[in-house]
């Protein structure tokens, strides 16, 4: 297949995009590459986007996102008959709620991880999103009651004092220059990447990260740890679910 133009990422730019035209640049089996995108394809341990495709009468459900190389495919289930044409305009449509409860999912990891850091010092091990809870693991020893409380209070006070959450991006060698960046014991960014993408909860925490997030940290509502677990002798994780 000859080369596919890049994606222009909409949901990098504004993740509170819910619905977009694009033209189709390519057609691979079953799945479309657009001109642009507000499907966030999943990564770093959030989920991909659900939602619909439409054109002229025809409406087809998301079967899955992949993202290969600057290229984001739209995968379409076979029973939705024949698929739009390279150069056909059509609609993206995002299953919202789902995708509002990810953005606010994501923005209480961040807030997590960044307290545990701050308070305890301790790295990111891992990370999953799910559609009705979230689980983070950490480098440290061990979680007692107390200690759970702790970070409940921290979280949902950093929460309640609605902090604005700002995304920008930073050339590679000035964003390494920022104590911390990364939060994951293990560095994650790819070396071929010069341009790094930066969500700030201000006053709070600095990230190198992908995803989606709120506007403001009240947006996330409140959060609950539900679920604590011993994954090896430095390695714990923890379960969390948000309020309303």
């Amino acid at each position: 297949m000859a080369d596919v133009p890049a994606t222009v990422l909409l949901y990098h730019e504004d993740s509170y995009v819910r619905r977009f035209d694009a033209t189709v640049v390519a057609v691979e089996g079953r799945a479309l590459a657009l001109d642009r995108t507000a499907f966030y394809p999943g990564g770093g341990g959030q989920m991909a986007d659900r939602g619909d495709l439409l054109v002229d009468g025809w409406r087809a459900p998301l079967a899955g996102l992949r993202k290969e190389g600057e290229v984001v495919w739209h995968e379409v289930a076979p029973d939705a008959g024949a698929l739009p044409a390279v150069g056909a305009t059509l609609t993206g449509e995002l299953d919202w709620d789902f995708r509002y409860h990810m953005m606010r999912t994501h923005t209480a990891l961040h807030l997590l991880c960044g307290l545990i850091f701050t308070n305890y010092g301790a790295q990111v091990t891992g990370g999953q999103m799910y559609p009705d809870r979230a689980r983070m693991d950490f480098s440290m020893e061990g979680f007692t009651p107390a200690l759970i409380r702790d970070i409940e209070m921290s979280v949902n006070q950093a929460i309640a004092e609605n902090h604005e959450v700002k995304v920008y991006r930073l050339p590679r060698a000035q964003a390494m220059e920022i104590p911390d960046l990364i939060r994951t014991k293990i560095n994650l960014l790819p070396p071929g990447i010069q341009e790094i993408r930066i969500v700030e909860i201000v006053g709070v925490d600095v990230q190198a990260d992908g995803g989606t997030h709120v506007r403001e940290t009240g947006e996330v509502g409140s959060m609950r740890v539900i679920k604590t677990e011993n994954k090896g002798r430095q390695n714990k994780r923890m379960e969390i679910a948000l309020g309303d």
